[in-house]
């Protein structure tokens, strides 16, 4: 094991003194944050250029002033009116509004704390995380009505919840719960599911890429004939190991420095909270799967590299094998049109689609079908552990090859062993 380490400790110093490899791992948050403002000047989402949202409150417990006065602290991008609308006149304006929400803020709604939300379309995404910060104003009405006995400081303990009772018939806000329960958490809901998938999603794309070099390593060090030497004082299966950690530890170097230049830029541009959102239980078992799902790759990647004369020259054969982490899009519609369909989960079953196609399920899906994730998970790990026997043979015979690159026939009778 000693050795091993000491494989992936070459291999990281030797990137990390890499121009190539630096410029890359720098030039990527730059051209990220660089698109994302490119599509801000261009596609007309600067929110100078977004009018702002029109909140008609019709308030029967006098706190429109007071609301007005936080939002205004808060620099929210919010227009509020007074308005004595009933909960059915209020849904049928929404019909010949745009970027319009209507609260009904009665005294059931201070005693229950639950206050009834009507979105028009062209709402953002972020309106219902936005009424947060009127919450304060309802809880200190509820302080005030009521005489703070065991029960009563329950209720205010429990909190506001603004509920989306938009409704379902029509394409008005559309996917929001459609009976209102649990709706005012759903905007919240959506975006803790959203923000751990989607880096999870970074964490294993990034990792994935980076791996990928270890094809061209594996490669490169067989075409200089370095392999002989460097296997003169360790074993095939302690250079194989090192080389999958030493990439791995590259591609987490590689994907916090772009998180520690994106978060920060993403948090400024769009004033969202990001980390109150990343930092939830379901982020472990999505990283988990990203983490799985490079070990798979990268047994393939160093396997079949060991395999390769020159990279320059490589067969159909292997550049399908190049193919195989971007297997998953071919899942990416059945699992968006329905994420819980048979096509999903036979991508959540098949290893090499598995983790792309259960972390967009995951980001998707309210409710985790727990055994199908515990099921991929598993098939998974008995996969990636199974290619990694696989590669090692590969590696060990194919490593010290030359001449030529190997066929899939000739790699077919090292796996068995002939």
């Amino acid at each position: 094991m000693r050795n091993t380490w000491k494989v992936a400790r070459w291999e990281i110093k030797r990137n990390m003194k890499n121009k190539t490899f630096l410029i890359g791992m720098l030039s990527t948050p730059v051209i990220f944050i660089g698109f994302m403002l490119l599509g801000s000047l261009f596609g007309g989402s600067d929110s100078e250029n977004i009018d702002p949202t029109q909140v008609f409150v019709n308030d029967e417990v006098g706190v429109i002033a007071d609301i007005e006065r936080i939002v205004e602290e808060s620099a929210l991008d919010w227009d509020i009116y007074s308005t004595d609308l009933s909960r059915e006149e209020m849904e049928a304006e929404l019909d010949d509004r745009e970027n319009t929400a209507f609260l009904l803020l009665d005294h059931l709604a201070v005693q229950e704390g639950t206050v009834s939300v009507y979105l028009s379309e062209g709402v953002g995404p972020f309106f219902q995380s936005e009424l947060r910060v009127i919450s304060p104003v309802i809880q200190a009405l509820q302080l005030e009505e009521l005489g703070l006995s065991e029960d009563e400081m329950a209720v205010v303990a429990r909190g506001i919840t603004f509920v989306d009772v938009t409704p379902r018939g029509s394409d008005i806000g559309e996917g929001a719960a459609g009976d209102g329960e649990g709706a005012g958490a759903g905007e919240s809901d959506f975006m803790e599911r959203l923000v751990p998938g989607a880096f999870a999603g970074f964490i294993m794309v990034s990792i994935v890429f980076t791996g990928m070099a270890i094809f061209q390593s594996a490669s490169q060090e067989k075409k200089d004939k370095l392999a002989e030497i460097i296997l003169s004082s360790l074993t095939p299966s302690e250079l194989m190991q090192g080389k999958i950690i030493g990439y791995f530890a590259l591609g987490i170097i590689q994907s916090l420095v772009s998180i520690v230049f994106i978060v920060p830029f993403l948090i400024w541009r769009y004033d969202f909270p990001i980390l109150e959102y990343l930092f939830v239980p379901e982020l472990a078992v999505l990283l988990l799967i990203a983490v799985l799902g490079f070990l798979l790759f990268a047994a393939i990647f160093v396997g079949i590299g060991a395999t390769m004369e020159d990279i320059t020259t490589a067969g159909n054969f292997q550049g399908i094998v190049m193919m195989l982490p971007f297997s998953p899009a071919i899942f990416i519609g059945p699992v968006l049109s329905d994420p819980n369909g048979l096509m999903a989960q036979i991508g959540t079953y098949i290893p090499f689609t598995s983790p792309g196609v259960m972390i967009l399920r995951l980001t998707m899906l309210e409710e985790w079908p727990w055994i199908e994730v515990i099921i991929g998970t598993a098939i998974l790990a008995v996969s990636v552990w199974l290619f990694m026997k696989l590669a090692g043979k590969i590696f060990h015979v194919g490593i010290l090859m030359y001449g030529k690159n190997a066929t899939p026939g000739e790699i077919w009778k090292w796996l068995r062993g002939s």
